[in-house]
């Protein structure tokens, strides 16, 4: 086990009230975490060890960090990040859909240095060469996740017993050895978003999930709050994964069904209250939400 990430881990469960999270040892100095996070955000202050890389893989749900540089990058589905634990020694983690589903591949690169996995050898795959191709000055490198990559990764989780840590080193090694041989581009990388622009897309959202009886189109948003539409539409989907339009219906088709669960409110009311000045039109949109026409719904 790579012994400065225990007292790390019990840091970060203990500042955020989460369940401890367990680690299983795959090689020397190389470490798997997967894990559940159910929150809004997350506190991340740690030491800033260099020499310590983590690997990030997204499996359902959202998460952001906010760096200590002021920039922030979101990962969605499939998506993955590269980056060492200096980069997040004082940071913030949000969860745009409050959950969050992933593995953590915790890397020693001088152990990696000195005693790496037998088949690395002659590869050039070390310490010394991931730092400098994913972390330099202290860099973050997130990247979209594909067909390949998505193989990789799923094999992590349901092996089943006695073959599931056999799986783990060999898709690792698998991952490291896709890495070497990666190129970055601009196709690959996802994109990394200053701080200021990054609330204003918080605060758009906010707006949007607390006035849903009102209905504000993209170029009202821009105006109110002083960003280029196109720049607005697509680091809003950035940040919660879908389009501004589909996230909000959805945040009003949730409401609908809590309002017709938990009220005696009349379904015209309802209507009128996530934003719809048509009950028909309503009562169709709920119905393809859930697959139940609104009445039918609250008897159920």
């Amino acid at each position: 086990m790579i012994p400065e990430l225990a007292d790390i881990r019990n840091s970060l469960s203990d500042q955020n009230g989460l369940k401890p999270i367990k680690a299983v040892a795959l090689y020397p100095g190389i470490e798997l975490s997967c894990f559940t996070l159910k929150a809004d955000n997350l506190s991340v202050h740690h030491a800033a060890l260099d020499h310590i890389l983590e690997i990030n893989y997204c499996r359902q749900g959202r998460i952001g960090w906010k760096m200590s540089s002021g920039n922030s990058v979101y990962l969605g589905q499939r998506d993955f990040s590269l980056h060492t634990l200096k980069a997040c020694a004082d940071s913030t983690m949000f969860l745009p859909d409050g959950i969050y589903e992933g593995l953590t591949i915790s890397i020693d690169l001088r152990m990696l240095n000195d005693d790496p996995p037998e088949i690395l050898s002659g590869t050039g795959i070390t310490g010394t060469f991931l730092y400098d191709k994913f972390c330099k000055n202290t860099c973050l490198t997130s990247l979209a996740g594909n067909e390949q990559t998505e193989h990789i990764f799923s094999a992590f989780y349901d092996q089943s017993e006695p073959f599931c840590l056999s799986w783990q080193k060999i898709k690792v090694l698998e991952l490291l050895l896709y890495l070497g041989t990666l190129k970055i581009d601009a196709k690959n990388r996802l994109s990394e978003y200053q701080a200021e622009q990054i609330e204003t897309i918080r605060a758009i959202h906010e707006q949007l999930t607390e006035h849903m009886e009102q209905r504000f189109t993209i170029d009202e948003l821009s105006k109110q709050y002083l960003m280029n539409p196109t720049t607005l539409k697509t680091m809003f989907k950035s940040v919660y994964g879908t389009s501004i339009a589909a996230h909000i219906k959805e945040h009003r088709m949730e409401q609908a069904a809590k309002l017709l669960r938990e009220t005696d409110l009349s379904i015209a009311e309802i209507a009128c209250r996530v934003g719809y000045d048509s009950q028909s039109r309503f009562t169709a949109a709920f119905k393809k939400y859930s697959g139940s026409l609104p009445k039918d719904y609250r008897v159920d």
